[in-house]
C-alpha cells in the first residue's frame, strides 16, 4: 500500500516535528474465541508538541477499518483522513491529542497480534511482534525508534487468561476481564508487546544487592503453551536468567530498568526472539519436545542472554533510525556470547561463535548485497532485510576485535558511560565512539572507518622461509580483499605454531600476538622458532578474517586435522576449510573426505552439528553432479557406522542419527529408519522419541518409501501443533508431481496458510533429491515473485523469494533466468531484488564449487 514503506527522510522530517508525550492504548481481544471474527477494537490516545504549530504531519495505522479520529477535540472523516496506512493530520497545534478507534486485524502471518489455534485442545493464543514496525498493525501510532514515549495499556480478554504487557498489572476492571498495565518506561513503540492466552506460566524472583544499600527485586516469569507444559524446563531457563542478571548488573554499572522480567515461548514465530522489554517473546521451538544435544540448551542460553543484552543495548538506550541497527543488534550478540561463555555452564560458547555464528557472517559479506556494519538504510523494506549476518555476526565479530584493540576493561567502561549518558534517548554510531575514545584513549574514528563503514572480509595466509637450520627465518601474514571490496583493515592476531608429537597429537607450541595491518607483515617475534607442522594465523579467533594456509599447513591439515587437541584451533581449521570449499579452492568431495575422516573424533557437539549441516551443502550444492551420487552413498555408509560406533545415549548419537537421516540414500538407508520406526531395528542407547520419529519419517517420505497413510498414521500419535507442522512438512517432501504443484498453490496462490505452515511447505516442497521434480518451477517462480511481493506480507514475501528460489536447477540457465528477471525488473522493490540478487549469487558460488570439485575428479 502507499504509505506502508516509512522513508528515513520522512522520519527525519516527523522527528523533527514532534514529541510525543505519551500514548493510552486500549485492545479488546474478546473476538479472539470467535474463528469468524478477523479484527479486534483498538482504541489509541496520543499526547504530542508540534514545533510548528499549523504544521500537517500523519500517524501510522495498518487496519481494516477506522470508526473514529478525533484530533484536539475535532472529529476528522475516517475516509478523508485514513488512507489503509496513514491518518494524516493538519493544523496541529503546540500541543496535541490524538485519538484513533480502530478495528485492528488479526494476524496469521506473525507479525502484529499473532492468533494461534491449538489443534490439540482448541485453545486460542495471541501474541504480538512488531519489529521493524507492525506495531501499527495493532494500534495506531508514530512508528520509528526515535519517537520514544511512555505507554500505558489496558486489555481486555477472557478473564480466565493470562495477560502480559511490558509493565505490571496495576487493577483489573469489568469483571476482571479488563486488565490495566502501569505505564512504562519511555520506549519505542517497536519494543511494546501484549501476550494473552490460556498460557502455563512459571513463577520465580531475582534479587541484588545494590551499591546504595538498597535491594534490587525482579519478578521472573515464563511461559508457554499449555500443550508443552510437561516439556517446559522453567528452572533451566531461569537458572540462566538469573547468571545473566548477575553478570549485566556487575559489568553494566546501570540497574535493569524495566520492573519485571517475563519471557514467553510463543508459537508459529517467525524469529528466534524479541527483547521487549519486560516481556521478552522466543519461539516454541526453544521448549524441547525430545531429546536435544548440549547445543541446542547453549543456543537457547546464548538467546536468553542477547535478548537480555538488549534491555541496555537496544531498549534502553536506542538508535535513532535503522541505519544503526547494529548499536543494539552487534552488542547483543557479542554480550550473548560473553556472557554465555563467563556466566554459564557453557564455557565453549566462543568456539561454537568461532565455527558457526561467523560463518553466517562470511557468507553475508560475500553477497553481492553486503554492506558496512553501519547501514545505508532507507527504508523500513531495507531495515528487514538487514537483520543479517551483518549486523548480527560480523558486527559482533568486530566488537570482539574491539575489545582486543582496546582492552576489556576501557569496552566496559565505554557502555557504562554509555548507558549513564544516553538512557532513554536514541543514538548514533559517533555516540558510542565518543565514549569508546574516552575510555581507550585509541584512535575510534580511524577503526570505525576501516571496521564500521566498509564492507567485506578480509583473507590472512602464512608466509613462511626457513634458514638452513630448519628454522624460520621469517614469518610474515599477507592480508588480501576481494577486487569489489579491496579495504585492507587492521587487524589484532594471534598467530600459533603447532607441531605434532611423538603420540600423534597436533598441538601448539609457540604463540604471538601481533598487528596485521596492509598487504604484509612480519611477525619478527617468530623468527628462529623451530618449524612448525601447521601455522595458524588468527589463533583464538581475535579477529573476523578468512583463515588461509600456506602449503605445508594445508598438508597438515588434510592428515592430521583430527588430531588437533584444542578444540579451538579444530574449530578454526574446520572453518578454514570450510570457506574454501566455498571459495572454489577445495573440491567439495576433499571437504567431504575430511568430514568422514575426522568429524566421527570431533568432541565439540556444536561444531559436529554445523559440520553436517556444511556436509550436506557441500553434497547438494558444491559437488560435481557426476560425482554427487557415489559421494552421497559414501557420506550416507559414514554416517551410519559413526551413528553405530557413537557412546550410547550421548548427544554425539543423537547428532549422527539425525545426520543419517538426512544423507539415507537407497534400500539399505531407508531400510535402518524404518527399523528404528518400527522398532525392529536397535541401536543401543538411541532413544527414538517422537521428534526422532518425524525427522526419520521425513527422510522416507521424501525418499518414496512413507506414503500419506503413513503421515497420518504418525500424525495420530502426535495430534499437536508440533505434529502438525511435521506432517504438513513430510507430506510435502513426497516425490510427486501433485503433490508438488500442491505445495506450489497453496503457498503461491493461496493465503491461508499461517506463516508456520508456509514454512513447513515449503521445507518439504524444497528436496535436493528430487531436481527433476522441480525443474518446472523454475520458469514460474520468476512469474509469480513480484506478484507475491506486493500482494502479501513482507514476512512471507520473503518465505516465498528465498524459500522457492530454484537453487537445485543447478545449471547455467537458472543464472541466465535471474539475470534477465534481474533486468527486466529494475523498478521493482529494492528489497526484493537485493533477495533475488543474494538467490543468484549463492547459485553461481555453487556453480563455480562444482567447476572446481569436477575438476578434481578428472585428475
Amino acid at each position: 500500500m502507499p504509505g506502508e514503506n516509512l522513508t528515513r527522510d520522512e522520519a527525519r522530517e516527523r522527528a523533527r516535528l514532534l514529541a510525543v508525550d505519551g500514548y493510552e492504548v486500549a485492545l479488546d481481544l474478546r473476538s479472539a474465541l470467535r474463528p469468524e471474527e478477523r479484527t479486534f477494537r483498538s482504541v489509541t490516545t496520543v499526547r504530542f508538541r508540534c514545533t510548528e504549530p499549523g504544521a500537517s504531519s500523519f500517524a501510522d495505522l495498518l487496519a481494516p477499518s477506522v470508526t473514529s479520529v478525533t484530533l484536539n477535540g475535532r472529529e476528522l472523516d475516517p475516509a478523508e483522513v485514513f488512507d489503509g496506512t496513514r491518518i494524516t493530520l493538519d493544523g496541529l497545534a503546540a500541543e496535541n491529542v490524538l485519538v484513533v478507534d480502530a478495528q485492528c486485524a488479526y494476524s496469521r502471518t506473525g507479525e502484529g497480534m499473532h492468533r494461534f489455534t491449538d489443534p490439540e485442545d482448541g485453545e486460542v493464543y495471541l501474541y504480538t511482534q512488531y519489529e521493524p514496525a507492525d506495531a501499527r498493525r495493532v494500534f495506531a501510532d508514530f512508528e520509528q525508534p526515535d519517537l520514544k514515549a511512555p505507554f500505558t495499556f489496558s486489555v481486555t480478554a477472557p478473564e480466565s487468561w493470562v495477560v502480559l504487557g511490558n509493565e505490571r498489572v496495576t487493577g483489573v476492571s469489568d469483571g476482571g476481564e479488563t486488565r490495566h498495565f502501569a505505564p512504562t518506561r519511555p520506549i519505542s513503540t517497536y519494543i511494546t508487546a501484549v501476550v494473552a492466552g490460556p498460557y502455563h506460566m512459571v513463577h520465580d524472583t531475582y534479587r541484588r544487592a545494590l551499591p546504595d544499600g538498597s535491594e534490587l527485586e525482579i519478578p521472573l516469569g515464563a511461559l508457554c503453551r499449555k500443550g508443552l507444559a510437561r516439556y517446559f524446563d522453567a528452572d533451566e531457563i531461569f537458572t540462566v536468567t538469573k547468571q545473566g542478571l548477575d553478570f549485566f548488573h556487575d559489568h553494566f554499572g546501570y540497574p535493569y530498568p524495566f520492573g519485571k522480567y517475563d519471557q514467553a515461548f510463543v508459537p508459529e514465530y517467525n524469529i528466534g526472539a524479541m527483547e521487549n522489554p519486560g516481556l521478552v517473546t522466543f519461539r516454541e521451538e526453544y521448549v524441547f519436545r525430545g531429546k536435544v544435544t548440549q547445543a541446542s540448551y547453549e543456543a537457547r542460553a546464548n538467546v536468553i542472554l542477547h535478548e537480555m543484552a538488549h534491555m541496555w543495548f537496544g531498549d534502553l538506550v536506542t538508535m535513532r533510525w535503522w541505519d544503526d541497527l547494529w548499536l543494539k543488534e552487534s552488542f547483543a550478540d557479542f554480550m550473548g556470547a560473553f556472557s554465555l561463555v563467563e556466566a554459564t555452564r557453557y564455557k565453549e560458547g566462543w568456539i561454537t561463535f568461532a565455527n558457526r555464528r561467523k560463518a553466517w557472517a562470511y557468507r553475508a559479506d560475500q553477497l553481492p548485497s553486503t554492506h558496512p556494519v553501519t547501514a545505508d538504510i532507507r527504508d523500513l523494506e531495507d531495515a528487514k532485510l538487514n537483520f543479517d549476518g551483518i549486523t548480527y555476526a560480523k558486527g559482533a565479530s568486530v566488537l570482539k576485535q574491539l575489545v582486543a584493540y582496546v582492552g576489556r576493561d576501557a569496552f566496559l567502561e565505554g557502555a557504562r558511560r554509555y548507558f549513564q549518558r544516553h538512557a532513554y534517548g536514541n543514538t548514533e554510531l559517533g555516540d558510542l565512539l565518543s565514549v569508546l575514545a574516552e575510555t581507550s584513549g585509541r584512535d575510534m574514528a580511524g577503526w570505525s572507518r576501516s571496521w564500521l563503514q566498509t564492507a567485506g572480509v578480509n583473507s590472512l595466509t602464512p608466509r613462511v622461509t626457513y634458514d638452513a637450520d630448519g628454522r624460520i627465518a621469517e614469518l610474515a601474514v599477507v592480508q588480501d580483499a576481494a577486487p569489489s571490496h579491496p579495504e585492507l583493515r587492521p587487524h589484532r592476531v594471534a598467530v600459533g605454531l603447532y607441531r605434532r608429537t611423538a603420540e600423534g597429537a597436533v598441538e601448539r607450541y609457540a604463540r604471538v600476538e601481533t598487528d596485521v595491518a596492509g598487504p604484509r607483515t612480519v611477525v619478527a617475534e617468530l623468527a628462529g622458532a623451530e618449524r612448525p607442522d601447521l601455522v595458524l594465523v588468527n589463533d583464538d579467533d581475535l579477529t573476523y578474517c578468512k583463515i588461509r594456509f600456506d602449503e605445508d599447513s594445508l598438508a597438515t591439515v588434510r592428515e592430521h586435522l583430527g588430531s588437533l587437541t584444542d578444540p579451538m584451533a579444530r574449530a578454526l581449521a574446520w572453518s578454514a576449510v570450510w570457506n574454501m570449499t566455498r571459495d572454489g579452492l577445495m573440491p567439495a568431495r576433499d571437504y567431504l573426505g575430511l568430514v568422514l575422516r575426522f568429524a566421527g573424533a570431533e568432541t565439540d557437539i556444536g561444531v559436529l552439528q554445523g559440520l553436517h549441516m556444511q556436509a550436506r551443502t557441500a553434497l547438494n550444492d558444491y559437488a560435481a553432479p557426476a560425482w554427487r551420487e557415489r559421494g552421497g552413498r559414501e557420506l550416507a555408509d559414514g554416517a551410519l557406522r559413526e551413528l553405530r560406533a557413537a557412546a550410547p545415549g550421548s548427544g554425539h548419537q543423537l547428532a549422527w542419527a539425525r545426520f543419517h537421516a538426512a544423507v539415507a540414500s537407497g534400500d539399505a538407508g531407508a531400510d535402518v529408519l524404518r527399523g528404528l520406526l518400527d522398532g525392529t531395528e536397535k541401536i543401543d542407547g538411541l532413544d527414538v522419541d517422537q521428534e526422532l520419529r518425524w525427522t526419520f519419517l521425513e527422510a522416507l517420505a521424501a525418499g518414496g518409501r512413507a506414503d500419506e497413510a503413513a503421515v497420518a498414521a504418525e500424525l495420530a500419535r502426535d495430534d499437536t501443533a508440533s505434529g502438525k507442522r511435521h506432517q504438513v512438512r513430510c507430506l510435502a517432501a513426497r516425490p510427486s508431481a501433485a503433490v508438488k504443484e500442491q505445495c506450489w498453490a497453496s503457498v503461491v496462490e493461496s493465503d491461508a496458510l499461517s506463516n508456520a505452515l508456509v514454512e513447513a511447505t515449503i521445507a518439504g516442497f524444497d528436496q535436493a533429491g528430487q531436481r527433476e521434480l522441480l525443474a518446472p518451477y523454475a520458469d514460474r517462480y520468476f512469474e509469480v515473485i513480484e506478484r507475491t511481493w506486493k500482494e502479501r506480507s513482507i514476512e512471507i514475501g520473503m518465505a516465498v523469494v528465498r524459500g522457492l528460489f530454484p537453487h537445485h536447477q543447478d545449471r547455467p540457465a537458472t543464472l541466465d533466468a535471474a539475470d534477465a528477471w534481474l533486468g527486466a525488473h529494475a523498478d521493482a522493490p529494492p528489497a526484493l531484488r537485493r533477495l533475488v540478487a543474494e538467490c543468484r549469487d549463492d547459485l553461481a558460488r555453487a556453480l563455480r564449487a562444482q567447476e572446481r570439485d569436477a575438476a578434481a575428479g578428472a585428475v
